[in-house]
């Protein structure tokens, strides 16, 4: 059966994959971005241009929705001294009141579907400590709480849950994979030897949209190769 799904940052990295697994399911995506380039989408895709930064409101929502996904994110690796406020303030403002923004408009479609599910997205760092992440994890962290709170809140007609990767092969972390140098070093630090693709962690973001995990909410799930739990 075709569902109606809404992705925030959909059409590159992550979202960009999420929104080509659930068209090649037959879904209808609307697929919001900052960016609208030329893409491959084939199927039943709604693009337009969204910045959760500067833009209040989405394009538009469909009447019912059975699933949102939250993908914008922020890598800014800094020892603490040297994070200025402003950077904390930042990485609030996308990875944590971005997503509120958005969570907002689109609850009353997701409350009218009665079994609908949100995926958002935390990182490794909140719950393995990491140096130079004070910044980056302290928003994920409150993105966390969040997951959990909603998902009690919303029980039992919306599921909520994130996931926590580690770092994954995206444009976001294209200055941590610059160089073959550092793809390696950065392999070498998982338990499983490689960076995460952006496939890795999509087929988690679907499983969770879907039916499939019907039983599932309010959980953190680490696909992060074994990083947070295995030496």
């Amino acid at each position: 059966m075709a569902r109606n799904y809404l992705i925030v940052g959909g059409s590159s990295g992550i979202g960009k994959v999420i929104t080509e697994m659930l068209l090649a399911e037959g879904h209808q995506v609307w697929a919001y971005s900052r960016s609208i380039a030329e893409s491959s989408f084939s199927g039943a895709i709604h693009q337009a241009h969204y910045d959760v930064l500067g833009d209040s409101e989405l394009p538009s929502i469909p009447d019912s929705l059975d699933g949102l996904v939250y993908c914008p994110g922020s890598i800014d690796l800094k020892p603490f001294e040297r994070i200025k406020m402003e950077s904390f303030e930042a990485d609030m403002n996308i990875n944590y009141f971005g997503a509120i923004k958005v969570l907002k408009q689109c609850m009353p479609a997701l409350k009218k579907n009665g079994e609908s599910a949100i995926v958002l997205f935390s990182t490794v760092a909140v719950q393995t400590g990491l140096a130079f992440h004070a910044s980056i994890a302290g928003a994920k962290g409150a993105l966390e709480g969040l997951t959990r709170s909603l998902a009690a809140e919303y029980a039992p007609k919306v599921r909520v849950n994130a996931i926590a990767p580690s770092l994954t092969d995206t444009p976001l972390a294209q200055n941590l994979l610059s160089n073959d140098r550092k793809r390696e070093a950065n392999a070498e630090r998982h338990p499983l030897k490689k960076v995460g693709s952006p496939k890795d962690i999509a087929e988690m973001a679907t499983l969770l949209l879907s039916p499939k995990s019907a039983w599932i909410t309010g959980q953190i799930f680490k696909v992060d190769g074994g990083m947070s739990a295995i030496k």
